[in-house]
């Protein structure tokens, strides 16, 4: 091992997380981030996959107890208190995703009669959507690892609220558009822009749900049948073409799901799989113009990196699925992967700069240190993550 160079052991990141966060120690009290939870969900569970060690399963499913009670109620310095959902004890305790969950922002919502002020707005608390999708896709893992549908249950319930609470029509009869995010209650829009990939996240995550909810003992109630039609509406004609290390990791995140997908014949459209590989490399061939991964690390935002060396591992995914039944493909599909040959060592080159401990120093690691060591363990086990 390089000088320098920690050991990479996803379960030591881990484990530091769950120590610092209030999940196992009870020293400190619980600090939940809804994006770097949902994250850390399917690591637990990935660690233990591969080393059987039934704890790491409990972290899991205590951490998504916690997420629950602390994200869907309302915050300590909030007047309001009890759920978010406005359900009582009982029924809230038994439906905890029925009024969406807050990101875990430190500050308070902006109040109604402040007016967005967008250097604040990124420190207040609210609710997202590819936050609440992301919880959606850990849920989804979740239930994967017990035979209980409860957890696929609440993914779909806090789908419907989701996508209830977050779209609306700019005029009456025109096609329907998202909001960036929305107060605590879900009861106004905070930022009223779309964010670029919400309706294709959201596409991918419910498809993923309702596959999931057809092979569980929920068929009926699990049906996004409504709710995907709306959202690939609302996908039809956009961009996703971005010069964001994270959005081009979540366009090829998005990828290896819609792949493995289409292999259980639980997706239709075939063609949005190499329209997105297509804008994850004309994505990829634009970023790579200013490389933010070849500057120091005191000008890094190693968590985005790590967002963009995950999805590549995505990669490895699609291109078994694709060698081993061609026809659920489009032909052109291996054409399309060998492109991307030239960027796969990024994964490593990524993952290896934030192993070593001295690009631990400077504010990019350790002013996010939650979602960095999470994301970093991500992309050293990225199974957990990828795989549906």
């Amino acid at each position: 091992m390089a000088p320098g160079l920690t050991e990479p052991n996803p379960m030591t990141l881990m484990s530091g997380f769950a120590d610092r966060t209030g999940l196992t120690s009870s020293g400190n009290p619980p600090r939940r981030y809804l994006w770097t939870d949902a994250f850390a969900v399917c690591n637990f569970l990935e660690i233990f996959r591969r080393t059987g060690d039934e704890s790491c399963r409990d972290l899991a499913f205590r951490l998504i107890d916690q997420v629950h009670r602390v994200l869907g109620r309302h915050r300590r310095d909030d007047s309001r208190r009890g759920w978010i959902s406005g359900l009582d004890e009982e029924e809230g305790d038994r439906r905890p995703t029925a009024g969406g969950l807050r990101i875990g922002k430190t500050g308070k919502e902006r109040p109604p009669e402040e007016s967005l002020d967008e250097s604040l707005e990124w420190a207040r608390d609210g609710q997202y959507f590819h936050y609440l999708t992301k919880w959606m896709h850990a849920l989804h893992q979740a239930s994967r690892a017990t035979v209980d549908p409860i957890c696929l249950r609440w993914a779909v319930e806090l789908a419907k609220t989701a996508l209830a609470a977050f779209t609306y029509e700019p005029a009456l009869g025109s096609r329907k558009r998202m909001y960036w995010k929305m107060r605590i209650d879900l009861s106004a829009p905070l930022v009223p822009a779309m964010g670029q990939h919400d309706p294709l996240d959201g596409l991918i995550t419910y498809s993923q749900l309702q596959a999931a909810a057809r092979q569980s003992n929920l068929p009926g109630e699990g049906s996004l049948s409504a709710e995907i039609d709306e959202l690939s509406a609302i996908c039809r004609g956009i961009d996703w073409i971005t010069e964001d290390p994270l959005g081009i990791g979540g366009l090829l995140f998005d990828s290896c799901r819609v792949a493995q997908l289409l292999k259980r014949r639980a997706f239709e459209n075939v063609e949005l799989l190499s329209a997105l590989l297509e804008s994850a490399l004309t994505s990829l061939e634009i970023c790579n113009r200013s490389a933010p991964w070849r500057l120091p690390a005191l000008y890094r935002l190693p968590f985005r990196e790590l967002g963009l060396a995950i999805g590549l591992k995505g990669l490895n995914i699609i291109s078994r699925l694709a060698n081993g039944e061609a026809a659920a493909f489009d032909p052109k599909l291996p054409d399309t992967l060998h492109r991307f040959r030239g960027y796969l060592p990024l994964a490593e080159k990524i993952e290896r700069f934030w192993l070593v401990e001295a690009n631990w120093e400077f504010s990019g690691w350790q002013d996010h240190l939650d979602i960095n060591e999470v994301m970093l363990a991500t992309s050293l086990a990225p199974e957990g993550f990828l795989e549906i």
